[in-house]
């Protein structure tokens, strides 16, 4: 055993200044508590939504998932299916939905984790999965026949709809979607709050406030180039921002893409009368490069592209929505329309 020269202490292998271990825990305890804080201020928060916000309609169970919708009206059934970070809301404030309801039976759903609607952990909600739990409903209110509205990322699953459940859907109208993959440097940042674990935290904490800060921006960019009409003051944005739809919005931004991509080949196969709407100015998605784009992969398709419009065409142009249903519906638009509201509709792009 080898020892140590006389007057040499033993190697210490301890740090130098032990004082950064408690600072660093205060500083963890310090962050861990305001999140915590935070946590449960958004919980209460949409707690409170949900109070000044009751449920509008009915629920139907399919599958095991609960579903809120609201129904008026009679006639040939008319299905609206909201966007990603939409709710029956959306439709409603519109005046879509009151419009239509003159003549037709005018069917508008929570989509899965919006509103009311349940979405389980346990599924994938891809853009198929909800066309299955969305006609599974249809046919459970006897609404089978209808034409199906899709709004933005809703009109992939309004064209599942119709590939894969023909019975249910006669026709389509298609309004500013995205049917086809992009670049979108946009989707990694919004796609956190789906993230397991570490997402939960973020939409539990700082998602909700950072949602309620950027809503001005996200207004403009959704509206523009026109400016957010007063009547979608009706919206609330309250139930919007609560951690559960935040979860459903992050998780169809991350499938948006693969979504396309696995979407392309079943645009030919649809036989159905489409029609194609969007706004030239829109600024979330490329009007050309994908409703464009779309009207030439079905041939049977007509594509109205409405100048100095935007994403939120059902707001801002409402009278160009409610024709072309009238008109895939087989409906005489003369007999509900007036020139009026049918001014603002380019000619019809051939197909």
């Amino acid at each position: 055993m080898t020892s140590l020269p006389q007057g040499h202490a033993p190697r210490q292998f301890l740090p130098r200044d032990l004082g950064h271990v408690p600072r660093a825990w205060g500083i963890g305890a310090a962050i861990g508590g305001a999140l915590a804080v935070s946590a449960l201020v958004n919980h209460r928060l949409a707690r409170r939504a949900e109070r000044e916000h009751p449920p509008l309609g009915r629920f139907v169970e399919v599958d095991g998932v609960r579903l809120h919708y609201l129904e008026r009206g009679t006639g040939v059934p008319v299905v609206l299916l909201h966007g990603n970070g939409g709710m029956i809301q959306d439709f409603l404030s519109s005046g879509l939905v009151d419009r239509a309801a003159e003549r037709h039976r005018v069917i508008v759903f929570d989509r899965p984790g919006y509103g009311y609607s349940e979405r389980p952990r346990a599924r994938l909600w891809t853009p198929d999965a909800q066309a299955d739990l969305l006609a599974a409903a249809l046919r459970r209110i006897g609404a089978s026949g209808a034409v199906v509205l899709g709004h933005s990322w809703a009109g992939a699953v309004a064209v599942a709809m119709a590939d894969r459940h023909p019975d249910v859907v006669r026709a389509l109208v298609l309004e500013g979607g995205y049917f086809y993959p992009s670049v979108r440097l946009d989707v990694v940042p919004m796609s956190m709050p789906a993230v397991p674990v570490l997402g939960d935290v973020i939409r539990h904490t700082v998602a909700p406030p950072l949602a309620r800060l950027m809503w001005p921006l996200m207004m403009r960019k959704i509206f523009g180039p026109q400016p957010e009409p007063a009547k979608f003051g009706r919206f609330p944005r309250s139930m919007a921002v609560r951690p559960s739809q935040l979860r459903a919005s992050a998780e169809e931004t991350a499938m948006m893409v693969p979504s396309a991509v696995g979407a392309r080949q079943r645009y030919a196969r649809l036989r159905l009368p489409v029609a194609i709407i969007a706004g030239d100015g829109d600024r979330m998605v490329g009007t050309e490069a994908q409703s464009g784009r779309l009207h030439r992969d079905i041939a049977q398709s007509e594509f109205r592209e409405l100048p100095d419009t935007g994403h939120m065409v059902h707001h801002t142009a409402t009278g160009a929505v409610l024709a072309a249903i009238e008109r895939v519906a087989g409906t005489s638009a003369a007999a509900g329309l007036s020139t009026a509201k049918e001014a603002d509709l380019p000619a019809a792009v051939p197909a």
